[in-house]
């Protein structure tokens, strides 16, 4: 979900800002403004750091103007890096600035390179969407130690989910590495805005996000024959059969992590939302096998993670037709029913 409970939102009509106290269903929040508390849908609230850095000031500060960072970066598409042993594969965003008629710095846009600090070079296909809808794409390679220019995004544009997917292959093959290897990067809105204010605070220029460290091997053959392995002893199965060693699908499933294994004191917070999630899939997988027509996670309100990254997965899980968390006198806000849809072929 965009929003959490505890964040700061800007008031679109009034142009007033205040935080997020309850979220109340998928299209509502509860807000507080200057003490004030009301509901409010989501699409009249926004996130208010791009108002903080795009908006002119009515009145100018009188303060000397701030530095402004000039791109000195050269416009030619390939570039040496200053990398000397291997350091992964990132994405480097470079804000540009610029001053307004107060002499106030705002974002005009971000400059987009693919830097490689391997000694290894790529054949690359990028593509940079938003919400899902693919904005530009390129195709083209990196030698080792380079930085590549790929384009330019109006900082206007952050606001509409800011996504990255990149297909790398080596520009020389090697039989012991894969053929190709797929990632993906999402920038959220609200943490550039943050990285953005953290490097006008140390007087930096670029922003970095690290796709991979080594590029992949070859997925190995695991083959083994079966005679070899009943012959050592081990209990196989007729995949036929399989069915019966596979549990039944249920139609309510409760994701609080006492519902899912005895012992948990010792895990992290992290270490509990991977364990529910595992827990998701496999249930989410079975309804599917099984062709429910629906099915209700339970996950409870607390700070609203497990169900925003349950409802971030139904986006774009395949067969979900609509999935739903509005009030029940059973779950409170604590649960999300799914509606599945199936293929008639």
């Amino acid at each position: 979900m965009k929003y959490q409970v505890g964040d700061e939102i800007l008031v679109l009509h009034s142009n007033e800002e205040g935080r997020i106290i309850e979220i109340m269903n998928d299209t509502m929040v509860m807000i507080e403004v200057r003490g004030v508390k009301f509901p409010a849908y989501m699409d009249q609230i926004d996130f208010p750091y791009f108002k903080r850095f795009t908006e002119k000031k009515l009145f100018p500060e009188k303060i000397a103007p701030q530095k402004i960072f000039v791109d000195q970066i050269p416009k030619e598409k390939i570039q040496k890096n200053n990398a000397k042993e291997d350091d992964g594969v990132w994405i480097n965003l470079i804000p540009k600035f610029s001053l307004d008629d107060f002499n106030d710095e705002i974002v005009e846009s971000l400059k987009i390179y693919l830097s490689n600090r391997t000694r290894v070079g790529y054949q690359f296909i990028y593509e940079q969407a938003f919400h899902s809808h693919v904005d530009f794409s390129i195709d083209s390679s990196v030698p080792a130690f380079t930085d590549f220019y790929i384009h330019d995004i109006p900082f206007a544009s952050v606001n509409d989910g800011l996504s990255m997917s990149i297909d790398f292959s080596l520009t020389e093959s090697h039989k012991q590495k894969a053929p190709h290897f797929e990632t993906q990067l999402k920038i959220k809105a609200k943490q550039l805005f943050q990285k953005i204010e953290i490097l006008k605070d140390n007087n930096q220029t670029t922003i970095s996000y690290p796709l991979f460290d080594t590029y992949p091997a070859k997925a190995q053959d695991n083959y083994i024959a079966m005679d070899v392995l009943r012959n050592a002893g081990y209990k196989i199965y007729d995949a036929s059969k399989i069915k019966q060693n596979i549990p039944k699908p249920r139609s309510v499933v409760d994701l609080h992590i006492e519902k899912i294994m005895d012992q948990y004191s010792h895990l992290t917070n992290a270490e509990i939302l991977q364990f529910q999630l595992e827990e998701f899939e496999k249930w989410f997988e079975l309804a599917q096998l099984n062709h429910l027509p629906s099915m209700v996670f339970i996950h409870g309100v607390g700070k609203g993670k497990l169900k925003a990254e349950i409802h971030d997965l139904l986006k774009v899980k395949k067969g979900v037709k609509q999935f739903i968390n509005q009030y029940s006198d059973f779950y409170g806000y604590g649960a999300t029913e799914v509606f599945f849809e199936y293929s008639s072929i």
